[in-house]
């Protein structure tokens, strides 16, 4: 299977180990994935803020030089900050003609068209799509047996646009720990909010949600995450979240590519754990690493 594939800023920096291992597992399991030439950023948080349009054309850029590609696959995107912004392009065009004629009308300066036939997808939806879990099992070096495990799955991959599981109850990635081995943490916690952006400008709400979910995986190895900003504020923020209840709430925080790679055998280089800011000693025992 091929695909093209977005990285997208946050994974050539701060969550540079999720690229690595996004890539790493994808291959492993037979996926061939066309990193998109002269990608640039989607417009993150900020674009909209300043212009609807901007954000619009920021995004449709991606897609239109994908396009251009004319690679015979889907556009794969592991951020679903980013997922959600090329997503969101791809629904409003298809409602909007004259909002298509505007993007493509900023796009020709670059020699660029989007016309909107390359479909957007982020990486779980594919990995729990288009791989069935007896190929996934199939590829397990090292069973996760003993190991309980907290998926999360955070808003933007699944809201607004419900296109591989339910938002208020997603389940896509249980199948998957499942075949690695691992057990599943029985929680609620998983498609509740963590307070993203708000870190930075409403900390003390970010906080108390954060400190929300890190509660509710008492009793959990490991809580895995599809999400840079989600990953975030789970890991930085355990110290002062921890000092603010009274309670010792420091759990590791793992990627789903870098679990699948433990699964699978892959080195170190192609995990890259020591990049992540949580992972703790009874983790890394369980581990082995």
């Amino acid at each position: 299977m091929k695909y093209i594939y977005y990285p997208g800023c946050s994974l050539e920096g701060t969550a540079r180990e999720y690229n690595i291992s996004t890539q790493a597992a994808m291959k492993a399991m037979g996926a061939d994935l066309v990193e998109l030439e002269d990608w640039t950023c989607c417009g993150a948080s900020a674009a909209e803020a300043t212009s609807f349009l901007l954000s619009m054309v920021l995004a449709a850029r991606n897609l239109a030089r994908g396009e251009k590609m004319e690679v015979d696959g889907d556009f794969l995107i592991p951020c679903s900050a980013c997922y959600l912004n090329l997503r969101r392009v791809e629904d409003h065009v298809r409602r909007d003609e004259a909002l298509l004629d505007k993007i493509n009308a900023a796009l020709e300066e670059e020699d660029l068209e989007y016309k909107g036939g390359i479909r957007v997808r982020h990486l779980l939806d594919v990995v729990a799509t288009d791989f069935e879990p007896q190929k996934i099992r199939s590829l397990v070096k090292r069973s996760l047996a003993g190991l309980r495990v907290a998926p999360y799955y955070g808003c933007q991959a699944l809201r607004p646009y419900p296109d591989f599981d339910d938002p208020q109850e997603p389940r896509c990635m249980e199948p998957l720990i499942d075949a690695l081995g691992a057990e599943i943490h029985p929680w609620s916690a998983g498609a509740k909010c963590c307070g993203a952006a708000l870190m930075t400008t409403k900390k003390e709400v970010a906080l108390e949600l954060t400190g929300g979910i890190l509660k509710a995986a008492r009793g959990a190895d490991c809580i895995v995450t599809i999400c840079p900003m989600c990953q975030m504020n789970l890991e930085a923020y355990q110290d002062p979240i921890s000092k603010m209840t009274g309670e010792d709430l420091h759990i590791s925080i793992v990627y789903l590519p870098q679990l699948m790679g433990l699964a699978f055998g892959l080195t170190k280089e192609d995990l890259r754990l020591n990049l992540n800011l949580a992972i703790t000693d009874g983790f890394k025992e369980k581990m082995g690493i």
